[in-house]
């Protein structure tokens, strides 16, 4: 939370964090302006209306086993308990073992529910296991997943950086190198 901080005051930057537990909700939205459900969790209820409680934008991951349609019920659940700053974020969809999709229909489905969506193409390339031990991915394929997701109408992106991706702690097959951003987001914004 410190860092998180850090980087909201010296950079005037919105900042987002997972939570994972209800009793992080309220801590976590004392630093932070955005508290993200990730996508295994986006069904459970408590985790949902703590954090609408907090009176941050909430930002729902669709669940790699979900259809965008039934993203309704989480949203419901952060609007029930008062808070329509909502966000839902697609993410890819498990297709056999160790594959994530974009399916791009989950995208138009979500927007009909009336909220923002966002993709999130570097997680969108991942793939679960993909190196054994870890997760692996294909960062390569992101610029596609992102224009396809422009193509669609997506109202936001969301994409994992890193110097050296190779060097990461998490996530890193799926990150795009720090200095291929730039490139990436002005493409992106000049369509």
């Amino acid at each position: 939370m410190r860092i998180l901080q850090k980087v909201k005051d010296s950079f005037g930057l919105y900042t987002t964090t997972d939570i994972h537990e209800p009793s992080q909700a309220r801590p976590a939205s004392e630093v932070v302006d955005i508290l993200q459900i990730p996508a295994f969790l986006c069904r459970q209820t408590d985790l949902l209306i703590a954090s609408a409680q907090t009176r941050c934008i909430i930002n729902i991951k669709k669940a790699q086993f979900l259809d965008g349609k039934d993203m309704q019920y989480p949203a419901e659940k952060v609007a029930d308990s008062g808070n329509r700053h909502i966000l839902l974020t697609e993410r890819g969809s498990l297709f056999g073992m160790g594959r994530l999709v974009v399916d791009v229909t989950q995208i138009i489905d979500m927007k009909a529910l009336g909220y923002p969506v966002i993709i999130d193409a570097t997680h969108a390339v991942q793939r679960p296991g993909g190196m054994g031990n870890r997760s692996g991915g294909k960062r390569e394929y992101v610029p596609y997943i992102a224009r396809a997701a422009q193509a669609v109408g997506i109202d936001g992106y969301f994409f994992e950086t890193h110097p050296n991706p190779d060097d990461a702690l998490s996530d890193g097959p799926n990150m795009i190198p720090l200095a291929l951003m730039e490139g990436l987001l002005t493409d992106l914004l000049k369509r």
